[in-house]
């Protein structure tokens, strides 16, 4: 087993509280069609796990694979800049047939991100380093194929059927609730 190398912080994109006592860390490619099935166990854990659950995404393109996935992962982190990731995302992977460069701005463009912005950051290819950032450390973490999932920061090898990924995430909230917590104040000094 492996281990997130770069913990989940400010930079990452996520859906849920930070007091959640289960993190799910994705990394996955847009055009992935094994992500897209993930895409729906994702939403079907989060709605069955609830405050939970904190849910964190970043981006891996598998380009060799993917021809677009660079592109879409580009698109949802300008998209985020405008407040606009979480629609972006969800839509990415509802649309994976519609990723090339005129649909995927149309796509996005309907969802309220300036469309004039966006292209400017697509041809400036403003968002590339962090789009390898997010790669690079999945690579770090052991990540060799998408989607790659990490439970709590460790990477989870399991099946990623809803059955299984809810089992094995309802078992690291159970474990968590049985954890004591640690104390946030330093000991005291005699």
């Amino acid at each position: 087993m492996s281990d997130l190398t770069l913990p989940v912080g400010a930079r990452d994109h996520i859906q849920g509280k930070d007091s959640a006592r289960v993190t799910l860390v994705e990394y996955g490619d847009y055009e992935c069609p094994y992500c897209g099935d993930a895409y729906l166990v994702v939403k079907a854990v989060q709605q069955a796990l609830g405050d939970d659950l904190r849910f964190v995404f970043r981006n891996f393109p598998l380009t060799q694979a993917h021809p677009h996935a660079e592109l879409a992962a580009e698109v949802a982190e300008a998209a985020a800049v405008q407040g606009k990731f979480w629609e972006t995302h969800d839509a990415l992977y509802e649309n994976q047939d519609q990723l090339e460069a005129d649909a995927i701005v149309e796509l996005v463009g309907a969802l309220g991100v300036d469309r004039a912005r966006l292209v400017a950051d697509l041809e400036g290819r403003r968002f590339l380093a962090r789009v390898k950032e997010d790669f690079m450390s999945g690579v770090r973490s052991g990540v060799n194929g998408t989607p790659g999932f990490f439970i709590n920061g460790t990477r989870y090898q399991s099946s990623w059927d809803e059955e299984a990924l809810l089992a094995s995430l309802i078992e690291a909230r159970d474990s968590s609730l049985s954890a004591p917590r640690r104390s946030r104040r330093a000991p005291a000094t005699p």
